[in-house]
């Protein structure tokens, strides 16, 4: 994608894309209902893309055609004219956490030239990550939990005690979160978003270093987009369950199913990442009404420019 593809146009138009996905999930929030504020941010985003100029196929969606009525994996969206992009979405990002009306849920895209984006299939991924201003290979997703945290360390100059994992709190990874703790790391747990988990290790204000653990692959890929954008290091392998995930993973043309994968080989040339808060977080406010206008607060990033706008929208209800 060259630089006037990524013009100032189209990172207002994913700005705009997650906004109204936000909005919608945002009017479903404490409710309950995880399906229904995902299927209202679902429509919105699809909606919102439709009206671009843009020639769009999702690469990472909800799902395959046959289980996700919208925005499944190689829907065609947009007007047909205008850049050919691959697109990787996740419309809520913290179903429950919006359904419960918590912290830290997001309506997330990422934008990448046709062909660039990783197609990964909707299975686990093993994901290690840190944030910019280290020398490459500083962390090994074959390296131990604890072995990457005193690495970064040694990088940072500090005691392990000092440095600060970002962690899904899961039972799968309770052998992680002990080997942190055994070392002296001080362990982050989240409930979910493991998006905003990685994006976290590039912004110095939230004290995260590290992001280890494992989640799903397509999260993987936006977080990639986004580290892209701000720097950062990245490894991921997916995780097959069964032979059913490996048929998903051979469907979208991954042959080396033990293959681990950069950051540069996740996302290939330069991407646009956008990411509208929908609940108040640590990376972005939440939607709010006020006075008649729906108040929003949005991150998008571009990587041909390492530009990084917030943009805070307020428009009549």
């Amino acid at each position: 994608m060259t630089t006037e593809t990524l013009d100032r146009g189209l990172v207002l138009d994913a700005a705009r894309v997650t906004e109204l996905a936000a909005i919608a999930a945002w009017s479903l929030a404490g409710r309950g209902d995880e399906k229904a504020a995902d299927q209202a941010a679902v429509d919105a985003m699809r909606n919102a893309l439709n009206d671009l100029a843009i020639e769009g196929v999702i690469v990472i969606g909800e799902g395959e055609r046959d289980e996700a009525p919208m925005l499944y994996i190689g829907e065609k969206v947009g007007s047909g004219s205008g850049p050919r992009i691959d697109i990787a979405l996740d419309p809520l990002e913290g179903t429950t956490l919006t359904a419960k009306a918590m912290a830290n849920a997001l309506a997330v895209m990422a934008w990448a030239p046709a062909g660039t984006l990783l197609n990964a299939p909707d299975t686990y991924m093993d994901k290690i990550a840190c944030g910019p201003g280290y020398a490459e290979g500083v962390i090994d997703l074959d390296a131990s939990a604890a072995d990457n945290a005193q690495a970064m360390a040694r990088a940072k100059g500090v005691e392990v005690s000092a440095i600060t994992v970002c962690v899904l709190d899961r039972p799968r990874h309770a052998e992680i979160i002990s080997s942190l703790r055994a070392v002296g790391a001080r362990v982050h747990l989240i409930t979910d978003g493991d998006v905003a988990g990685v994006i976290h290790t590039a912004d110095p204000e939230t004290g995260i270093d590290l992001y280890i653990g494992q989640g799903g692959a397509p999260e993987g890929v936006l977080a990639c987009a986004a580290l892209k954008c701000v720097g950062g290091q990245f490894q991921g392998r997916l995780v097959f369950r069964n032979a059913d995930e490996r048929s998903r993973a051979a469907r979208c043309g991954i042959t080396d199913f033990d293959r681990k994968y950069s950051l540069a080989e996740i996302v290939r040339a330069d991407a646009i990442f956008a990411m509208t808060g929908v609940t108040k977080g640590a990376l972005l406010d939440g939607v709010r009404m006020s006075g008649g206008f729906v108040h929003t607060h949005t991150m998008v990033m571009n990587s041909s420019t390492r530009t990084v706008r917030e943009v805070r929208m307020k428009r009549p209800v």
